[in-house]
Formats: C-alpha cells, sequence, structure tokens
C-alpha cells in the first residue's frame, strides 16, 4: 500500500486498492481508476472546497479572517464594516480558486477521446498535486486586491449560476426518469400493486409539497395592493407546472415515452416552486420578502421599499432558508452527476456522457485479482464514458453557484464594503425555472414532434 503512496513502478502501483484513501491521493497508476471513481474523486474536492467556503462564513471566523495582511483594510463605510463583508469576501476567492480549478482542466481535457490518451493520465491520477494546486489556488485568491474584483466576479457568478441551475434541472429530469423507470420494471416482475401505490405515494406528496408552496408564497410573499411581480411568478410558474403535468400524460406521449409520467412532473414541479421562492427572497423591496426568522417569530417587519444593505455587526442573518435548501439540492445533484447511470438518450446527449454508464459500468470494471481483492480497472481504453472537459466544466459552473448560494446572491456595493440583494438576482433565477420547465417540455414532446428521429 505504501509503494502506491510514491512515483513507482507500475508493477508497485498494481497492489493499490481502489477504495483505500491512499490511493485516490497516489500520484501513478492512472489506469487503476474507472470513470466513476475519477468523478467521485473530483466532486468530493468540490465539496472539500465548499466545506471550507462555509467555514469561513461563519460569524466566529471573522476575527481569523482579518489577520490575513491586507484582506481586511478600510474603516467603517455605510455603517458597515469589515466584521460583515470579510465572510463574503472569503468565499468569493475560495470559489474562484476552485472555479479556476476546474476551468483548467475544462481546457486541458478537451477532446479526450479514451484512456490512451496521455492526458487521461492526468484525469485519471496525480491526485496529490492537483489537491496541491488547488490549495495554491486558494492561498493566492486571499492576496488578490479588492478594486473591481469583487463586483465583476458577482456578474460571472450570476451567469454561471444561472446554467448550472438549467443543469441541476436536467439532472433532476434524469433522476426522475431512472426512479420512474426502475420501479416500473420492479411492478412488472414483482408485487404490482406495491409498487405502483408507492410511486403514487410520492407523486401525490410531491404535488402536495409543491401546492402548499404556492399557498404560502401568495399569503407571505404578495400584498394586495403591491408585490405584483411576486403575483406574476408564482401564477405562471402554477400554470407552466400543470401543463407539462397534462402533457406528461398525453396518450400520444405515453405512446412514444412509455416511461414518462406525473413522478418526474412532480418533482420537476416542485423544484420549480423551490426556484420561483429562492427569486423572490432576492427581491429587495423587503414589504414582498419577509425574511424566514419574521415568519417563525411572527414578528410584523415593515421595512422601506429599496435595497436593503446588510445588517449592522450583531444583527447579520449569515444564513438563509433556501440557501440551505439549494445547498442539499447541490450537493444531491452533484454526487448523484458522478455516479450516474441513465438509459434516457436526451438527457445522455445534453450531458455528454454515453447510454448506460455509471453505477452499472462500475460493478463491470472492478476485477478480482489473483489474492481475491477486488481491483477496478480501465474501462476507457476504447472510448471515455463521459466528456471529461464538460464534466469539469459542469464542477466549474457549480463553484460559481456554491459563492452565490453561500453569499444569498447579495451583490458587492460600489464602495466594496456593502452587501445588498439586487433584482438581476430575481430575474436570473426566475427565467431559470422556465428555461428548465421548456427543457423538460421537449424531453416528452420531442419524440412526438420529430417521429423520424430515434430518441429510443
Amino acid at each position: 500500500m505504501g509503494a502506491c503512496l510514491a512515483v513507482g513502478s507500475l508493477a508497485s502501483c498494481a497492489s493499490c486498492l481502489c477504495g483505500s484513501a491512499s490511493c485516490l491521493l497516489s500520484s501513478c497508476c492512472p489506469s487503476t481508476y474507472n470513470s466513476t471513481i475519477t468523478r467521485l474523486a473530483f466532486s468530493l474536492l468540490l465539496l472539500l472546497g465548499t466545506l471550507v467556503s462555509g467555514i469561513m462564513i461563519l460569524p466566529s471566523m471573522e476575527a481569523h479572517l482579518k489577520k490575513i495582511p491586507g484582506f481586511c483594510s478600510g474603516s467603517i463605510i455605510s455603517g458597515v464594516n469589515c466584521d460583515i463583508f470579510v465572510g463574503y469576501k472569503s468565499v468569493y476567492r475560495m470559489c474562484f480558486a476552485m472555479a479556476c480549478f476546474f476551468f483548467l482542466f475544462s481546457i486541458i481535457m478537451i477532446r479526450v477521446r479514451s484512456s490512451k490518451d496521455p492526458r487521461a493520465s492526468i484525469q485519471n491520477g496525480f491526485w496529490f498535486f492537483k489537491f496541491l494546486a488547488l490549495v495554491g489556488l486558494a492561498v493566492g485568491a486571499f492576496y488578490i486586491p479588492d478594486g473591481t474584483f469583487n463586483t465583476v466576479w458577482y456578474y460571472f457568478g450570476v451567469v454561471g449560476s444561472f446554467i448550472f441551475i438549467i443543469i441541476q434541472l436536467i439532472l433532476l429530469v434524469d433522476f426522475a426518469h431512472s426512479w420512474n423507470q426502475s420501479w416500473l420494471e420492479k411492478a412488472e416482475n414483482g408485487n404490482t400493486k406495491c409498487w405502483f401505490a408507492a410511486l403514487l405515494s410520492f407523486t401525490f406528496v410531491y404535488y402536495a409539497l409543491a401546492f402548499t408552496a404556492i399557498v404560502l408564497f401568495y399569503v407571505f410573499y404578495t400584498q394586495p395592493a403591491d408585490c405584483t411581480e411576486h403575483k406574476v411568478f408564482i401564477s405562471l410558474n402554477l400554470l407552466f407546472c400543470i401543463a407539462v403535468s397534462i402533457v406528461a400524460i398525453l396518450p400520444k406521449v405515453q405512446e412514444a415515452q412509455p416511461t414518462s409520467g406525473l413522478l418526474q412532473a412532480s418533482i420537476i414541479s416542485l423544484y420549480t416552486m423551490y426556484l420561483t421562492w429562492s427569486a423572490m427572497t432576492n427581491n429587495p423591496n423587503k414589504q414582498c420578502n419577509p425574511s424566514l426568522l419574521s415568519l417563525v417569530q411572527s414578528k410584523p417587519t415593515v421595512s422601506p421599499v429599496g435595497p436593503s444593505p446588510t445588517p449592522p455587526p450583531g444583527n447579520v442573518q449569515w444564513w438563509d432558508a433556501q440557501s440551505i435548501v439549494g445547498l442539499l439540492i447541490f450537493l444531491f445533484c452533484t454526487l448523484y452527476a458522478s455516479i450516474r447511470s441513465s438509459n434516457n438518450s436526451q438527457v445522455n446527449k445534453l450531458m455528454q456522457t454515453e447510454e448506460g454508464q455509471g453505477l452499472t459500468a462500475a460493478d463491470q470494471d472492478v476485477s478480482a485479482g489473483e489474492d481475491g481483492v477486488h481491483r477496478a480497472v480501465d474501462n476507457e481504453e476504447e472510448g471515455v464514458t463521459y466528456s471529461y472537459s464538460f464534466f469539469h466544466f459542469s464542477l466549474f459552473l457549480a463553484s460559481l453557484y456554491i459563492m452565490m448560494t453561500l453569499t444569498n446572491w447579495y451583490q458587492p456595493g460600489t464602495d466594496n464594503m456593502t452587501m445588498q440583494t439586487a433584482m438581476p438576482a430575481v430575474w436570473v433565477k426566475i427565467s431559470s425555472s422556465w428555461i428548465g420547465l421548456a427543457l423538460y417540455l421537449w424531453t416528452l414532446v420531442a419524440p412526438v414532434v420529430l417521429p423520424d428521429r430515434d430518441f429510443s
């Protein structure tokens, strides 16, 4: 095992167990990795950076971060000082380092066709040096002068997060299709009533949650004489969700796609309601955007209309409920993207993966040696099972999404010392929900509209 920790001969590396921690840090023996293990390892690096970013924004970390030379210079401006802004600056720089790391790999891995390409060795090995590179980028990012960095990087985060939200919805569609297909197959081979009852129960729960969310939105996020945007957002997304649910069970759609159904539509509807809620919580008009704490504590909160700057020290809400939900969805989608095994050709084309790969392939690519120990083998000699470049680009976008989520999509002020909500974040989130619904609708009607094309 120790031989695998250092750069040694292939014979020494062959003894590396694929599931051990030392193997993940090994810089040799790239052929002992299959595609799933590699994707999981990169995802763990992203999750590690996310964890560090989350720790940095904690109020207890302010005193430690201010000790970084030149990182917290300046006095109180507009009633807000570094005690508030330092956490957001830290998250911006940590996520900048992760974004640069994954974007660099996305460029390096363009047009890698098989593991025979020399660049595949970089993709599947040298983990210790990759970790050092990420740490080096993170340390260097903290010495970037403020200037216009925070404002410019904010807009990078907005655009990248918009694209990543769409990717999340595609992954959720794929998950729902796989889930529905798996349980339908079990219903055909086993207790039919039991499996259909389970599908119906989950579908009912998701629709009930979505409907409950709509009612709460109308009650707490609208006013009789105000909040017109919120009323439009809620009403439109309600109608859109009803429309895609009806389309999902049309006879023509069912004939072309027997596995489509209300389970997928219910999950998409619930996710759409989350995006609607997330968009409304970024509205700078506090009369239309009560905080969750005020709702729970039943305290009337009437704030002036307009952008709301970060509260003064001692009254800082460093977390936000929709951000926590967003992080949980991000965690699920990131791990699912690393192990996904899909037979949905439309989703596979969008995600640049091949059909039937993921966990299924991983199970087939672990063989036992003479000593009976199972080791991972190279499953990409003839061709890669996913686009290396697109996978890293997705993680690049995920880094930007994490940055925006942890900072509640707050926009740096022109003085670089305030963080405030802004309408661009509202429109990014709500428009991403509409585009996501349109993509899901296309996966339903494409085989009907284009019958001559093979969507199987």
